[in-house]
């Protein structure tokens, strides 16, 4: 996963297309509005490995993740072990 911080997404590239998240850092904690892959990406998982690498590195620089985007809001409930991230 790649933080384009030019483009304030987190990205996930396979197979030479992309998942990305969009963010905007609002008070430290980084919302996330919107989660969105190229379509031959969807239905694949991409964006369920992208949500996980965010979590990885949310950990990893202790960042506060707040999910605006209704995919990444159900993502956390489906995987609550990752909702230490959430703000």
């Amino acid at each position: 996963m790649n933080d384009n911080k030019d483009e304030q997404r987190f990205e996930l590239e396979e197979n030479g297309l992309l998942a990305w998240a969009s963010y905007r850092i609002r008070d430290g904690v980084y919302v996330i509005p919107h989660v969105e892959a190229d379509p031959p990406l969807r239905g694949t998982g991409a964006a369920d490995r992208l949500m996980a690498a965010i979590v990885a590195h949310a950990r990893a620089n202790k960042l506060i993740i707040e999910p605006r985007c209704s995919y990444a809001r159900i993502w956390f409930t489906r995987h609550p072990e990752a909702c230490d991230v959430l703000a």
